[in-house]
């Protein structure tokens, strides 16, 4: 609850940023934007996740390293784009943009992606395309709970995770806890799975041309997963914080397995990759809460599962999961 409520001010405390409860857009050369002020442990990935971006977007148009981390207080632009910015629905928190000298209703469309002047009218109240000097006007709405603006008005505000300083655990440490922490009696091949966390890493820069192609599928389990859909639905939506375990599953048989709390072992889940939108079909062995080295991540997927995403960063990477 308290997390809950720390991330309901957070949200909160952004949108009264400017003015009279206000996000303001501003624009350079590289698009539109709003600014975000550095709270106490925000990260890239935190901050990623409260605007639907990914975090490499945020640094990318601020010109900044992500290795070098965020300052408490320190103002970073947020690009608004098409992962989180509408200009044709209402879902999210309303963006404004004040009128300046001589400015009329056409101008300030073509300023902001040519936004229909009757949303402007609209989401404005206005009985004509008369504005004033000062006026301050939406111009489109952002998606800053985390969520796909489709769930925006039903889900949770996103946790604010801990900036985690600590290198990247060993792949000893990694094998050792997933052996630790997966149910054994929800495999349905106990054997392949114990197999996967015991036997050498496979080195993944010699996997043949056939094991390439086996991967390059949504996976084994995409029936499975379109089975329990029928069954129960599939109406959760998260973008959350990843990184991966290493097994010898998936290779060649493009069985992927993730690691995640609160859904039921046996689960198949979708997890796609928002840098591509490549996506595969996981089914969750069991959670990570109790593992040091599971700190600040909210789901762990399987390297062969990783390689099929085309996950660059093996250390901490922002994928969508639906189930």
């Amino acid at each position: 609850m308290k997390k809950y409520l720390l991330a309901l001010f957070l949200i909160f405390s952004t949108y009264l940023g400017f003015g009279q409860n206000h996000l303001q857009v501003q624009s350079n050369e590289k698009g539109l934007y709003i600014m975000h002020t550095v709270s106490p442990k925000e990260n890239f990935y935190s901050i990623g996740r409260l605007y639907s971006i990914s975090p490499k977007d945020i640094a990318a148009f601020n010109s900044v390293d992500m290795s070098k981390g965020l300052s408490i207080g320190q103002t970073v632009m947020i690009p608004l784009n098409s992962s989180n910015f509408s200009q044709t629905t209402e879902k999210g928190l309303p963006v404004y943009y004040k009128v300046g000298d001589k400015e009329g209703l056409l101008k300030i469309s073509q300023k902001h992606n040519n936004v229909l002047l009757s949303n402007l009218r609209e989401w404005n109240n206005l009985k004509s395309d008369v504005v004033s000097t000062g006026q301050k006007l939406i111009v489109g709405y952002v998606n800053a709970t985390g969520q796909p603006p489709a769930t925006v008005a039903k889900s949770e505000a996103p946790k604010q995770e801990p900036v985690v300083s600590k290198p990247a655990p060993s792949n000893t440490e990694v094998k050792s806890d997933v052996a630790e922490k997966k149910p054994e009696p929800i495999v349905e091949k106990k054997q392949d799975v114990v197999a996967e966390t015991k036997k050498p890493q496979q080195n993944t820069s010699s996997v043949s041309t056939n094991q390439q192609v086996a991967i390059g599928g949504a996976g084994y389990f995409k029936g499975q997963f379109d089975q329990q859909s029928k069954k129960i639905g599939a109406n959760k939506d998260l973008t959350v914080t990843s990184s991966i375990f290493k097994t010898t599953s998936g290779w060649q048989d493009a069985k992927y397995y993730a690691l995640m709390d609160n859904v039921e072992p046996g689960t198949i889940i979708r997890v796609s990759n928002p840098d591509n939108n490549k996506a595969i079909f996981a089914k969750v062995l069991g959670e990570m809460s109790g593992i040091r080295q599971n700190q600040g991540l909210e789901v762990r997927i399987s390297n062969a599962a990783a390689s099929a995403l085309n996950v660059s960063d093996t250390d901490k990477f922002i994928v969508k999961v639906n189930y």
